[in-house]
């Protein structure tokens, strides 16, 4: 079968007042080309997607104070724990979304490269303009 070379898309969605998991499913979806007919999940779908407005995302029930992210360094006692409401408060607020999408994402080389296509950003501005993203309303 000879290579086909498929167009990049673009997609742009707004997180704001989403539920990080919800909004996780349908980018990994688009991430994926799990929306196109042709969907093959041994080939790269070319597809970027732009999150903005990570920063204000909601959660429901207790989670926000209830749920924890693990990590560890190696060392020991390593071990760090932190919760929603401290990530979200932090310098790195998009690291909520961005974890919760590269958990569904394939574990393998194809979703490290799913995952590079990634781009989510804190507030509503982003660089990715000139690309013509999509809006796509989740």
């Amino acid at each position: 079968m000879p290579s086909q070379t498929l167009p990049e898309r673009w997609f742009l969605v707004d997180a704001k007042d989403k539920v990080p998991g919800r909004l996780a499913v349908k980018v990994t979806k688009l991430l994926m080309g799990k929306d196109k007919a042709t969907f093959n999940r041994a080939v790269d779908a070319k597809t970027n997607v732009v999150i903005i407005n990570a920063g204000s995302i909601k959660f429901t029930g207790n989670k926000l104070a209830g749920k924890t992210y693990v990590s560890h360094s190696g060392y020991p006692g390593g071990l760090r724990e932190k919760t929603p409401a401290q990530v979200l408060a932090g310098s790195f607020p998009t690291r909520v979304v961005s974890h919760a999408i590269a958990g569904m994402l394939p574990k393998n080389k194809l979703g490290t490269v799913m995952l590079k296509r990634l781009k989510v950003y804190a507030g509503s501005e982003h660089p990715h303009a000139g690309q013509n993203p999509i809006t796509v309303d989740l």
